[in-house]
């Protein structure tokens, strides 16, 4: 069956004159040219028309009205030096029209500000040189035959209105208003104080006090009308919502023009207010394009710009059913479904619903692949023969939208009804103009989805899965991503065990919202735990990751947080690298920010200082370290922050750490990510017993550590483990000897019914265990008589040396 989107198109031509009949002498001139112009999308496929005129002096072309997308999209300025070389001006001077392709766009200068020129022009002079008519294209093969002709019969019928009135004009039309550009006042007549629901005597003159009373979402293009900053000369119009005092919203309509000053500067902006709920339905309304649009550019997901097509199109078409799918292969995935249950949907899409939404196979619905190749809105109406994949969306008119971007489909949207529907022009103009602007979104929002979920993934696999169990404390850590943007950060926290019930908190933050600042976070997380690892002090770990981040050579810089916590002790080292301070919660409730230096964050400075502050805790202290998207935003200053979190942690339960974690967070700026470690010291309930001999260079040095290790085993009350002990003592200061210069250290721990025998020095090669042993080998057969003996054994660096230790399990 061919489409009645394709059966129309040998007819476009007599049906544009018929519409042009529609529009009668009687219509306001002004009116008469925007509904021309609706006209011109409708039957030529064009995303948006303008008309020029000349200006009073003759000198300029000056636009008078414009219908569809936003002209800055495709650089269409609000006027054109008569003189110049533009293509309006051009066909002006010649009478003849001017047809530009895409690469005869890409060699004019307006063309060259835009990021991609990949769209057609149209420019056709008015009857007798009274200005031009303009058209864009976003067609692969650009205006056709039969758009040519319609644009020529639709040039031919243009009539300019007439130039508006001067702004010190004695009287203003009714609803109007007169906002002067550089003080912000406005005047406005009784019946635009009756729509805002105020009285001539509470009004202050101010624009400030009109604006306060839009609803917050329509604001910002609301403001990009009012302010100087975004105006040009030229036409505005748009639709927003006012707060009443029930409670409710009211919607309004405004249509001004930026009108100069005498030198050529904005001065006054001129226009009216109406009631837009007491005006025709306007489904061809510019300001329904414009809020589409504007819904569009913020649109981050896929999903948020089919939310984004469903609110713009349901409610004016009045339609049952939407559905918004991308083009996957052969596979049409649908993304947003409007309602969203499957009961009002096929039973083919049912039947292929694999997972949150369908998943249906385009060569099941033969029509709906004719209407994605043929790549134009199509219509069928009530009782159409359709396939049951499709019948089934709309049994009193279907409508098929596919969503082209770049040359290819990137999707399509089907709205359905299920009693009989008539199309007409002025729905096919919304269609129409609707259907460009999701494309590229679509495929917008889904190379952000996936470059979202890879950074996402990056940043899942960098930071830890899970914290360590602790020896006398107890750690939980948050994460919370942006919502802006790509929502992916460089913050990052960290938690490391170190020798000697030593353990490291690790808190900071890369600058940058993107794969690489994942990518150096990832980089200064494992340098600093590296350098922790061999046993550094902070300063010097904390040096040696900033020297490391310079030589990466990359523009970023990082700050960080580093704290070295004894468990035994309840002591502390800690070092800011432009960092925010931690901050403590005593076991009496009472918080500190501690006082401290820091040195510059990392990557800035070669040759910088870290100076080290000290820390002392309780049992029960809480240690909170975290970055400034807790405690700063545009609306807090880092000081309030700081005291906000000191409040926060005053008034928690350090029973619960998890829930004082969440709880802290639900004051967080989810403009910036944000990162949160606690930890709450609770003291080590057994101690361990150390000792610890500096072995000396001497022939009968591993007899002399025997003796001592013998000695301290048997005042700790665990002789009876001495001869394993000894043997294990033996084999590791002798590999020490023999193998190493420099000093030797033996360090004999016990705790928790485990021996820990630890031998350092300053080689940083680590002992082989041999393969294979023959009887004729003289060496190699100590570190399997040490594995033998160990429950557990290993080798840590330490200081640009190593460390080997074994463990004896003591029953």
């Amino acid at each position: 069956m061919v489409s009645e989107g394709a059966a129309e198109r040998g007819t476009r031509t007599s049906r544009a004159e018929l519409a042009l009949k529609t529009l009668t002498a009687d219509l306001d001139p002004r009116e008469r040219l925007h509904r021309l112009l609706e006209q011109a999308l409708v039957f030529t496929g064009a995303t948006v028309a303008a008309v020029y005129s000349p200006s009073v002096s003759g000198g300029e072309l000056h636009l008078a009205e414009s219908a569809g997308v936003p002209r800055t999209l495709y650089g269409l300025r609000d006027s054109y030096p008569l003189s110049g070389g533009s293509p309006a001006a051009e066909a002006l001077r010649t009478g003849q029209p001017c047809w530009l392709g895409p690469e005869e766009l890409a060699r004019c200068a307006d063309a060259r500000r835009l990021s991609s020129a990949d769209f057609s022009l149209a420019v056709l002079p008015l009857r007798d040189q009274n200005g031009c008519l303009v058209a864009v294209s976003e067609g692969p093969d650009g205006f056709g035959a039969e758009d040519r002709a319609c644009l020529g019969l639709l040039a031919e019928a243009v009539v300019c209105p007439p130039a508006p009135p001067p702004e010190d004009a004695a009287e203003l039309p009714a609803s109007s208003f007169s906002l002067a550009m550089d003080t912000g006042h406005v005047e406005v007549d009784h019946e635009v104080l009756d729509l805002f629901g105020l009285s001539p005597t509470a009004f202050d003159g101010k624009v400030e006090t009109l604006l306060s009373m839009a609803v917050p979402e329509d604001l910002p293009a609301l403001m990009s009308a009012v302010e100087p900053d975004h105006m040009s000369v030229g036409d505005r119009e748009l639709e927003f919502r006012i707060l009443q005092p029930s409670g409710g919203h009211k919607w309004l309509r405004l249509r001004a023009r930026l009108v100069p000053s005498a030198e050529g500067r904005p001065a006054r902006l001129v226009g009216t207010v109406s009631d837009a709920s007491k005006l025709r339905s306007g489904l061809n309304d510019v300001g329904r394009v414009q809020r589409l649009a504007a819904a569009l550019a913020t649109a981050g997901t896929v999903r948020d710009v089919g939310q984004a097509v469903v609110a713009a199109l349901r409610k004016p078409l009045q339609a049952d059913r939407i559905a918004v799918a991308e083009l996957e292969g052969d596979r049409l995935v649908v993304t947003l479904l409007d309602p969203p249950q499957p009961e009002f949907w096929p039973e083919l899409w049912r039947s292929e619903w694999r997972s949150e939404w369908p998943d249906a196979p385009v060569r099941a619905m033969p029509t709906l692949a004719a209407a994605l190749n043929e790549g134009r809105p199509a219509i069928w109406p009530a009782g159409a023969d359709l396939e049951t994949a499709l019948s089934e969306v709309g049994p009193g008119g279907l409508a098929v939208l596919p969503l082209p971007a770049g040359g290819r489909m990137a999707g399509a949207c089907l709205i359905g009804w299920d009693t009989p529907h008539e199309f007409g022009p002025e729905e096919r103009a919304l269609l129409t103009a609707s259907a460009g602007l999701a494309g590229q979104a679509l495929v917008r929002a889904h190379a952000f989805d996936a470059e979202h979920e890879l950074i996402s993934m990056l940043q899942r696999t960098l930071l830890p899965r899970r914290l360590p169990r602790l020896p006398g404390a107890v750690a939980v850590a948050r994460y919370l991503p942006t919502t802006s943007g790509l929502d992916v950060g460089g913050d990052w926290y960290d938690v490391i065990p170190l020798p000697d019930n030593h353990v490291a908190l690790v808190i900071g933050d890369v600058q940058g919202h993107n794969a690489s600042a994942a990518t150096v976070m990832g980089q200064m997380r494992t340098a600093l735990r590296a350098y922790a690892v061999e046993g550094h002090p902070p300063d010097v770990v904390v040096s040696h990751a900033n020297r490391l981040l310079l030589d990466l050579e990359t523009d970023l810089f990082a700050t960080c947080c580093y704290v070295d916590i004894d468990m035994e002790e309840g002591s502390a080292w800690y070092v800011r690298a432009g960092h925010i301070p931690p901050v403590l919660r005593h076991p009496n409730g009472r918080t500190e920010v501690p006082e401290s230096d820091t040195g510059p964050p990392l990557g800035v400075i070669r040759q910088a200082d870290y100076p080290m502050s000290p820390l002392r805790l309780q049992p029960g202290t809480i240690v909170a370290l975290t970055t400034d998207g807790l405690v700063e935003s545009v609306e807090l200053d880092i000081e309030d922050g700081l005291k906000r979190l000191a409040e926060g942690l005053a008034g928690s339960d350090p029973a619960h750490l998890g829930l004082v974690a969440d709880e802290l967070l639900t004051s967080a700026n989810r403009s910036d990510d944000v990162a949160l470690l606690l930890m709450r010291y609770d003291g080590m309930e057994v101690l361990p017993l150390r000792e610890s001999w500096t072995v000396w260079r001497v022939p009968e040095a591993v007899r002399h550590a025997r003796r001592y290790t013998r000695r301290a085993l048997r005042s700790w009350g665990v002789g009876e483990y001495t001869d394993a002990a000894l043997l294990i003592v033996s084999e590791l200061v002798t590999n020490a000897l023999v193998h190493t210069d420099g000093q030797v250290r033996l360090d004999l721990t016990l705790i928790n019914h485990r021996l820990r025998i630890a031998v350092a020095d300053n080689s940083p090669r680590t002992p082989i265990k041999p393969t294979n042993i023959g009887w004729e080998a003289t060496g190699g057969r100590g570190i399997l008589l040490v594995e033998a003996m160990s429950a557990t054994w290993g080798t840590v660096p330490v200081s640009g040396g190593k460390q080997v230790w074994s463990e004896i399990a003591l029953d």
